[in-house]
């Protein structure tokens, strides 16, 4: 592993994020058990008394309105547009990608101890290079490879194509997972990425079929992730009730239709108008509420886990800024920043509590929100596919809120109904993507077909019009981005 860390990857091959052809390399380099955190953190767990973490998430879509149809970060057709809507803020969000960059090195040179998490979509990340905005990727690599300031801040792998998990197909959740993987690793190095050991769902969408969880984990596991950020309303107790203490790690339950089991800890971000409690701080004053609580054995600081998009609306553009220093101020003047109340990353935490004895198999366990009535209907022990299904057709019939479609911090949007224009040429566009190459992967060696230019450029189809954007933003422009892509990548694929 060390010897490929001192190499490095392409970023763009073919005008083409670097997305595909290295996949053993990254296996290779994410399955290691070393710690991430523990050897440079500065925080001695005896001395806290709550912990609180907060995360950034960030992204922009690709989409085909270039001024010849190309290819195009949404961003950049912000700033080619600035009279349409709010493009105006182009600028503003530009700014709030690159920030932290500054942000964080001026805390640690007056000598505060800050903690952030950063989650950014592969279209994102590919969207600034696409723009020639290598001054916000560079702030970016200053926190993330720098030594001196890249113990105060944490990568949240995620979705590449920023796809909602359980309306994607699911042979292409791991495809997404190694694309971010691989590009990231192609901007930040390999070093970098071996320390990216927690997952952010896009939208906060946790899966709730039985089968699309459990190969969501396994997929997560598979690749490296040691944990998942999770919305509190998604989960419930395994006997179906709200949970106990939302301040605790807990151990997330994925059981599937054959009887199958598998878990992943779970670090539970409150409810909440996310965007403005991360703005203005909330969480840090929530832990201030909070004292240590016993967990098996030990005595450990509870956390208090919260994110929010890191570049909209008014408060978050404008105020996080002075309200993250004075926080960090704050607690410098009430311990020194390393005592009492805390910030950590979610990786630190946990690698904290588990120094201090914490054992996994204390943590209170938990399952997607409404699991609960189909295990009441079907022996979790002995499951068979045809008695899950049966069981989720009567719920619905008894309970017309019940559904399998998720649940996410947009419970107020369905990311299914009413969609069929966009759903329906998705997954026929991931079919003819797996009956393509699927075989081919089979019999040849994968990394001789995923490093192939048609390979790159089917798969970066497949996996833009996943993207969450064209259903958030309803019927229109946005729908008609994703049928120009569907087009482009049938077209391709028949090509072949």
């Amino acid at each position: 592993m060390l010897s490929l860390q001192n190499t490095s990857i392409p970023e763009i091959i073919d005008g083409l994020p670097n997305i595909s052809g290295w996949e053993a390399e990254v296996l290779s380099i994410v399955n290691n058990d070393a710690p991430v955190f523990l050897p440079t953190t500065n925080i001695k767990l005896e001395d806290v008394n709550a912990v609180f973490a907060i995360a950034l998430h960030m992204h922009q879509p690709t989409i085909p309105a270039g001024s010849g149809g190309e290819l195009i970060s949404n961003l950049q057709y912000m700033f080619a547009h600035p009279q349409e809507g709010d493009n105006h803020n182009a600028g503003p969000f530009a700014y709030c990608y690159s920030r932290m960059g500054e942000l964080i090195p001026e805390l640690v040179n007056q000598g505060c101890n800050p903690r952030v998490m950063l989650d950014y979509s592969g279209n994102l990340l590919w969207g600034l290079r696409q723009m020639g905005r290598d001054d916000v990727l560079d702030n970016l690599k200053r926190i993330t490879c720098d030594r001196t300031y890249q113990p105060y801040v944490e990568w949240l792998g995620t979705m590449w194509g920023h796809a909602v998990i359980p309306s994607t197909p699911i042979q292409d959740i791991k495809l997404h997972i190694l694309a971010w993987q691989q590009y990231f690793a192609a901007i930040f190095g390999w070093e970098a990425l071996a320390r990216v050991k927690g997952f952010s769902p896009p939208e906060m969408h946790l899966p709730n079929h039985p089968d699309t969880l459990f190969q969501f984990i396994k997929a997560l596991k598979e690749c490296g992730y040691r944990w998942l950020l999770v919305q509190e309303h998604t989960v419930e107790t395994i006997d179906g009730q709200s949970l106990i203490d939302k301040h605790l790690p807990h151990r997330l339950i994925a059981r599937n239709s054959q009887g199958e089991t598998i878990s992943i800890i779970a670090l539970i971000k409150t409810q909440g108008s996310d965007t403005k409690l991360v703005a203005q701080m909330q969480p840090y004053y929530e832990a201030k509420t909070l004292s240590k609580r016993q967990l098996g054995n030990v005595e450990i600081p509870p956390i208090v886990s919260q994110i929010g998009d890191g570049e909209n609306g008014g408060v978050m553009m404008n105020e996080f800024p002075s309200a993250f220093k004075q926080a960090w101020w704050d607690m410098v003047n009430n311990g020194g920043g390393k005592s009492g109340i805390v910030g950590l990353c979610g990786t630190e935490y946990l690698e904290l509590i588990e120094a201090a004895g914490c054992k996994v198999e204390d943590f209170p366990t938990c399952q997607p929100v409404g699991q609960h009535q189909i295990w009441q209907r079907v022996s979790p022990d002995s499951p068979q596919p045809e008695a899950v299904e049966n069981a989720i057709q009567e719920i619905k019939q008894i309970n017309s809120h019940f559904h399998v479609e998720g649940a996410s911090w947009t419970n107020h949007i369905s990311w299914v109904k009413g969609y069929e224009n966009v759903l329906s040429p998705m997954y026929e566009l991931s079919s003819v993507f797996h009956q393509k190459f699927d075989n081919l992967l089979l019999n040849d060696s994968v990394s001789s077909i995923t490093k192939r230019a048609d390979y790159r450029q089917a798969l970066l189809h497949n996996l833009l019009l996943q993207t969450s954007c064209f259903r958030y933003w309803g019927q229109g422009a946005w729908t008609d981005y994703a049928r120009e892509i569907y087009q482009r990548g049938k077209h391709f694929l028949t090509s072949i």
